[in-house]
C-alpha cells in the first residue's frame, strides 16, 4: 500500500509535525506500507512572513498534480493547511479523489498573536479545509471536542509516540546542580514563553530552541540560558540535565516535547489546557495548574520513575497502526463514494491489528 503525505512542514524545519511524519514513515514501513512526502523541498520556496524559518513552496497546481500522479498513491493524506496542502486538496476535490487530513496547529490563535485577524474567520477557513476530507485525524480528545463545537466533522483519534531509547534518564548535569527548569520548543510568541520567564523560581531557567522571538527574549531575560537549536543526542542530554520541564503554551494540540521530557524522567509543569491535560494524566508525572509557578514548584517533588513509566505507555508503532487503521476505516465509511467517483484499490486481506479505528 502506498500513502502520499502532502505537507508544508518538512526538513529543515524542526517541529512536532515533522518529527511525527518522519517517525510514521519509519514505523509503517515495518508492516509493508510505503510513505512518500510531497513537501516544500520539491519546489522553489520563499520565507514565511514574520517566520523566516518556515519555507513556503512556490508550486503551481499543475506541478502538484504531476507529483501526486507520479507517486501512484493508494491513499492521500494532507497534513497541513499551507500552499501544498491547499493545492493537494484542490487536486483531490477536482478529480473526485478522497483524502484524509490531520489537525495539527491552532492557526487562529497563532495568527491572533501576530495580526488583528478574528479567530472566527480563521476557524471558518480551517473548517472548510478539513470538512472536505473523508476524515480528519486529531491528536487528543479535548481538541476534538473543541473542534466539534466549532462545526468540524468526521474526526478520528490519532495519538503520538516517543523514542524511549533516545530520551531516557541519564547521569548528566549540563546546566549545573539546579534546580533546572527547562523549556524546549520554538521561541515564538504563540508559545507564551514569557509566562515561564517571568516566574520567580529557584535555580536556573534553560530554553532550548530557536525562532523569531529568540533575540528579543535573550536580551530581555539575560539570566536565562538560551542554548539555541538542539536535536538528537544533544537534545536528549538537555532533557536529562533538567529537574522540571515547563510547558507554558496555551495553543498546542498535543506537545511531543511533553512525552520527550517524561521519557527522560523529567516531571512536567503546565497549564491545564488541551495538550497537557490529555498527555499528563498521571498526577505523579506532572503538575497542571492555572498558576504555572505553583505547578513548577510542585513538579520539583514528583517522581522521576513515574514520569518515565507514563511515557512508556506511548509507542510510535501503536501510533502508526492507528493512523493506517483510521485511513482504512475512512475508506470503508462511504466517504469515498460520496466524492462522486470510486477509485479502484486492492483490498487488504485483513486489517493491521493495531488499536483500531475509533471515533471520538
Amino acid at each position: 500500500m502506498r500513502v502520499l503525505v502532502a505537507t508544508d512542514a518538512w526538513r529543515p524545519q524542526v517541529n512536532g509535525v515533522v518529527r511525527t511524519y518522519e517517525r510514521l514513515a519509519q514505523e509503517a514501513a515495518k508492516f509493508g506500507i510505503h510513505f512518500s512526502c510531497l513537501a516544500p523541498t520539491a519546489f522553489r520556496t520563499l520565507s514565511c512572513p514574520t517566520y523566516p524559518e518556515i519555507p513556503l513552496a512556490l508550486a503551481s497546481p499543475r506541478a502538484i498534480a504531476r507529483h501526486i500522479e507520479a507517486a501512484l498513491p493508494d491513499f492521500i493524506h494532507i497534513a497541513t493547511e499551507g500552499p501544498i496542502g491547499l493545492m493537494a486538496r484542490a487536486y483531490c476535490r477536482k478529480r473526485g479523489r478522497p483524502f484524509t487530513t490531520s489537525y495539527h496547529t491552532r492557526f487562529p490563535e497563532y495568527f491572533a498573536a501576530r495580526l488583528p485577524v478574528p479567530k472566527s474567520w480563521c476557524y471558518g477557513v480551517q473548517r472548510w479545509f478539513h470538512n472536505g476530507a473523508a476524515a480528519t485525524f486529531v491528536a487528543t480528545r479535548s481538541v476534538a471536542s473543541e473542534l466539534e463545537a466549532r462545526g468540524f466533522r468526521k474526526l478520528m483519534p490519532w495519538s503520538r509516540g516517543v523514542d524511549t531509547e533516545l530520551y531516557r534518564p541519564r547521569e548528566v548535569r549540563q546546566f549545573g546542580a539546579g534546580p533546572v527548569f527547562l523549556y524546549v520548543g520554538r521561541i515564538a510568541v504563540e508559545k507564551n514563553i514569557e509566562a515561564f520567564l517571568n516566574l520567580s523560581l529557584p535555580g536556573r531557567k534553560v530554553l532550548v530552541g530557536s525562532g523569531p522571538q529568540l533575540s528579543e527574549l535573550r536580551h530581555r531575560f539575560p539570566d536565562a540560558l538560551f542554548t539555541g537549536h538542539r536535536e538528537g543526542e544533544d537534545l536528549a542530554l538537555a532533557y536529562a540535565s533538567a529537574d522540571v520541564f515547563v510547558f507554558p503554551s496555551l495553543t498546542d494540540t498535543f506537545g511531543l516535547v511533553l512525552l520527550e521530557a517524561l521519557a527522560s524522567g523529567i516531571p512536567v509543569a503546565a497549564y491545564p489546557v488541551s495538550g497537557p491535560k490529555d498527555v499528563v494524566t498521571d498526577f505523579r508525572a506532572g503538575a497542571l495548574d492555572p498558576d504555572l509557578g505553583a505547578a513548577a514548584l510542585r513538579a520539583l517533588s514528583l517522581d522521576s520513575d513515574a514520569a518515565r513509566a507514563h511515557a512508556l505507555t506511548y509507542g510510535w508503532e501503536q501510533s502508526a497502526r492507528q493512523f493506517v487503521d483510521n485511513m482504512l476505516a475512512a475508506q470503508d465509511s462511504g466517504e469515498w463514494e460520496r466524492e462522486g467517483r470510486r477509485w479502484q484499490r486492492k483490498k487488504k486481506a485483513a486489517r493491521l491489528g493495531g488499536i483500531g479505528p475509533l471515533q471520538f
